[in-house]
């Protein structure tokens, strides 16, 4: 989860100021968590305190979470629409397809022990304001990645089965995207854009990099991308130190809270194999 993080931070400052240059500045001055990293630390504070409870309870829960820490840090980046349901004293879904539901999902892809539990919680996560088709796809399709490239599957294992469970066009290359890529919000424009960057990575930085260089919605894009990247690559521990010291203690500790959840359930995986 701490690679979305990561790529929300190094896209901060080229969400409204693109670069199309892969050698652009890493973590230049105001690179800062946004909304993107906010609401990722929402969801995933979430899951933990839900984890094997039913989903009326896990949907509540994200919604509390997420408002909760939305009020704490109002001035992240929310579009309108979210903006105002975080406010909401009746917050409803309101039928988006935005990529909010992508960005935010990173931490399904690593809490759950197979593909249906993965898919069924990225919907829940997704549908409490992403429930249009395309939102709630977007959220599973980032998630399956992710929940693929921890568990050992290649590229091509990944490849094929977002393309096919979800029918998204990723034998595009970065090379014929880019000429005419825009700032693109929804699910269906972005989305697989970061899996392709994901795609033709070669290691953690460089996913981050093809990511942000491709213009565009270029935290949301990273934050998708740096997600996959780290399940598959890992991510330099001087990156995971630059997230931290930009996040401020109750953020801190959701991370610290998500990584010992991670580490225990990797010890009661070794000794039942063992």
């Amino acid at each position: 989860m701490i690679g979305a993080l990561f790529g929300d931070i190094a896209g901060s400052v080229y969400e409204f100021g693109n670069t199309t240059d892969y050698n652009f500045e890493l973590l230049p001055d105001g690179s800062q968590p946004t909304d993107d990293s906010c609401m990722t630390l929402a969801v995933a504070n979430a899951l933990l305190d839900t984890h094997g409870k039913d989903d009326d309870t896990i949907r509540s829960a994200v919604v509390t979470y997420m408002q909760a820490i939305g009020r704490r840090y109002p001035d992240a980046g929310y579009g309108g629409r979210f903006y105002e349901w975080l406010f909401s004293d009746n917050p409803q879904p309101y039928n988006s397809y935005g990529n909010g539901s992508g960005m935010r999902v990173s931490s399904v892809g690593w809490l759950f022990s197979s593909m249906e539990e993965t898919l069924h919680v990225a919907k829940l996560t997704a549908e409490v304001t992403h429930n249009h088709p395309e939102g709630i796809k977007g959220a599973q399709a980032i998630a399956a990645a992710i929940y693929l490239a921890r568990t050992g599957a290649g590229k091509d294992e990944i490849k094929t089965f977002i393309a096919e469970t979800f029918s998204y066009d990723l034998d595009r290359t970065l090379a014929e995207i880019k000429p005419n890529y825009r700032f693109y919000v929804d699910c269906m424009r972005s989305v697989p854009e970061a899996i392709i960057a994901f795609l033709e990575g070669n290691d953690y930085e460089d996913v981050i990099r093809k990511a942000i260089s491709l213009g565009g919605d270029s935290d949301t894009i990273a934050c998708m991308a740096g997600g996959i990247a780290e399940a598959y690559f890992g991510m330099p521990d001087e990156f995971r130190e630059d997230v931290l010291s930009r996040l401020d203690i109750p953020l801190r500790r959701i991370v610290f809270e998500f990584e010992d959840k991670l580490a225990v359930d990797r010890f009661i995986y070794w000794e039942a194999a063992h």
